[in-house]
């Protein structure tokens, strides 16, 4: 059965059915897709503007369908979520990304394909695998997946000590082509995990990425190696990243220390298990912010009066604003452990507090695919809940985007790509009912 005029709903109607993966494989793969994307000659477009609105430079619209990699696979994505790596992306900063897809055009032919002018964006998802590569024995049409963003080169050998030591990694979907935010994308084999059965494909769809990657700024061995009874400072406890990392601590018997900037986020944190949480706005810390000569000072005193004693590990993940108060307030011998920056990539902190007092500070970088992995059967025991706000449809993922970069959202926002409405994809809904939809749904306000 041939998809007509190379349309994608031939083949999406028929996922949406619940079609078996002998069928699936019957159904040509369509020539073209609807999903969000970037343009290579709209770089620049906001030289001069205070305000780079990403819905100027996000756009969705029909784009070509690559032809496949022996080690890949096409999936039908029925939900994506927007991370901070798509603002960068649809900002053109702190590079554009077509520098990324240039790059990996160099390397051979296949690499050559996601050097296009435009950009698919995306690397967080759920769907169900429609084709698989010749040389891919795991997976096959029909199985359910979550996406791991941790593209790495098998051929490279620093990718079998650790997949984020290999020189070659690349964050998919944003040194990538093809990535999540449209109707299909391609990812290599490497990057599928078995979707968590009692989540919907939106809730599933939002995990992955800020999910695995507090996990190994926190629990992996190559992060901060928390233990049992530690005290914990997480900036932006319900953020993306922060929303994850407070549960994270919880679970692994951490005391966590949640930092927020309202009420309403201190009254989410609480009921995720945060008992600990500090309102930024009742600090008094004025325009300066956390970049207040006595900021780390007054957060420090803050977090004793809480819990009686400085966190053995601060979760860092803002970057310029909160990175000085990061290392004042740390205990000696603690641990800053950081990935990313919003607030900006230069840190300024007073080197005394690190270097009198034998603090740490690790850099950490995404997740491989083992902590993606060990991550996601956390989320599928139901140990780890999505911490999903937002749902948008894909002709609004520039709406969706525009919500993260201006922080108007509290843990993770959802793109609706070949999902029809939300709610659908549940697999295991006694778990669901064990778990209760009020655990899960924590952040749908």
């Amino acid at each position: 059965m041939a998809a007509q005029n190379g349309s994608s709903h031939v083949l999406l109607d028929a996922v949406r059915s619940g079609a078996s993966g002998p069928e699936l494989r019957e159904i040509e793969l369509p020539t073209r897709f609807r999903a969000a994307f970037t343009r290579k000659d709209e770089v620049g477009i906001f030289e001069g503007h205070a305000d780079k609105d990403v819905r100027r430079s996000l756009h969705v619209g029909e784009v070509e369908m690559p032809e496949l990699a022996p080690d890949e696979c096409v999936v039908a994505v029925m939900s994506a979520a927007i991370n901070f790596n798509t603002v960068w992306s649809a900002t053109f900063e702190p590079v554009p990304t077509f520098a990324f897809l240039e790059r990996f055009g160099r390397q051979g032919r296949h690499g050559a394909r996601h050097d296009l002018p435009y950009h698919v964006l995306g690397s967080d998802g759920a769907g169900v695998v429609v084709r698989t590569g010749s040389g891919v024995k795991r997976w096959n049409p029909g199985d359910k997946v979550v996406l791991s963003p941790c593209y790495v080169d098998e051929e490279d050998h620093g990718s079998y000590d650790d997949g984020m030591m290999s020189e070659s990694q690349l964050a998919w979907g944003f040194e990538t082509n093809f990535g999540s935010l449209g109707e299909f994308c391609v990812v290599k084999a490497n990057q599928l995990i078995r979707k968590p059965a009692h989540l919907t494909w939106e809730e599933a769809g939002s995990t992955t990425l800020c999910a695995a990657t507090a996990y190994r700024m926190l629990v992996g061995s190559h992060g901060a190696r928390m233990k049992q009874g530690d005290v914990v400072l997480v900036w932006g406890a319900t953020g993306g990243l922060g929303s994850f990392a407070t549960q994270l601590v919880k679970n692994g018997g951490g005391i966590p220390v949640g930092v927020v900037s309202s009420e309403e986020k201190a009254e989410i944190a609480r009921a995720q298990g945060c008992e600990h949480v500090i309102d930024r706005s009742e600090l008094d810390l004025g325009e300066q912010g956390f970049r207040h000569p006595k900021a780390g000072r007054m957060l420090g005193e803050a977090i004793r009066r809480l819990v009686g004693e400085d966190p053995g590990i601060v979760f860092e993940y803002l970057g310029r604003e909160t990175f000085g108060a990061s290392v004042y307030v740390a205990r000696r011998g603690g641990t800053i452990v950081t990935c990313g920056s919003s607030t900006g990539y230069r840190h300024e902190y007073d080197n005394r507090f690190l270097w009198m007092r034998l603090k740490s500070i690790i850099g950490s970088h995404g997740f491989n695919y083992h902590e993606a992995v060990e991550t996601n059967r956390l989320i599928g025991l139901g140990m780890i809940h999505p911490t999903l706000s937002k749902v948008f449809p894909l002709d609004e993922a520039g709406e969706a985007t525009r919500a993260v970069q201006t922080n108007q959202h509290v843990g993770k926002v959802a793109v609706l790509c070949g999902a029809t409405s939300e709610g659908q994809g549940v697999d295991d809904p006694a778990l669901r009912e064990r778990i209760g939809e009020k655990t899960l749904t924590l952040y749908r306000r």
